[in-house]
């Protein structure tokens, strides 16, 4: 690997470790045994660097929800034929992978309250949010982003807000939080009360 790819694996260590704000442009450089000139030279700033590295984690994390093969080369999950199936077996992967990932959730948060005084943060991450709510929407309802764009944006943004909400609660308290079931049930008993 060259100093750009260093800086980046180094940058997302100290991410997951020391957080957003306590992580310093030394911290990079000593996690990824460049030099503090390197980060400008290939980033432009500290900033654009941790902005990146953030992006790459939560891009990381999303292979956890995919029905990719994982990094280990495990072989492609088969996708479940009923809708509900998909979403709870999607859930039992995202909520079984928490005690591993917590510093992924604690570092999202962290970044969701400097949104509002970071506009470089919050225009960095504006793009990817759109790949992110079609990811979900297709991996946790089955909607196809190809054939029906409104339909997966609509889904996302529920996807989101639901994925947001069920980890905050996991992070406050882990016993008393939503299993995968009781989110594959809530689904259904809401979608049953519109029918009635």
């Amino acid at each position: 690997m060259g100093h750009r790819e260093d800086l980046l694996v180094g940058a997302k260590r100290c991410l997951l470790e020391k957080g957003y704000a306590r992580t310093t442009a030394r911290d990079i450089v000593a996690a990824s045994g460049t030099n503090l000139a390197s980060i400008g030279y290939h980033y432009g700033s500290k900033e654009a660097l941790l902005n990146l590295a953030f992006l790459k984690v939560t891009e990381e994390w999303g292979d956890v929800i995919t029905d990719a093969p994982d990094r280990s080369g495990a072989e492609v999950r088969d996708v479940p034929q009923d809708p509900f199936e998909q979403f709870r077996e999607v859930w039992e992967r995202v909520i079984g992978s928490y005690d591993q990932t917590r510093a992924v959730w604690q570092l999202q948060m962290e970044v969701i309250s400097r949104i509002d005084t970071d506009p470089e943060l919050q225009k960095a991450l504006a793009g990817p949010r759109s790949d992110a709510r079609n990811g979900l929407a297709q991996n946790m309802l089955g909607v196809d982003p190809e054939a029906d764009p409104e339909k997966a944006r609509v889904a996302g943004l529920f996807c989101q807000a639901l994925l947001a909400g069920v980890m905050v609660q996991r992070m406050i308290d882990g016993e008393s939080a939503p299993s995968a079931q009781d989110l594959t049930d809530g689904l259904r008993a809401v979608l049953e009360g519109r029918a009635s």
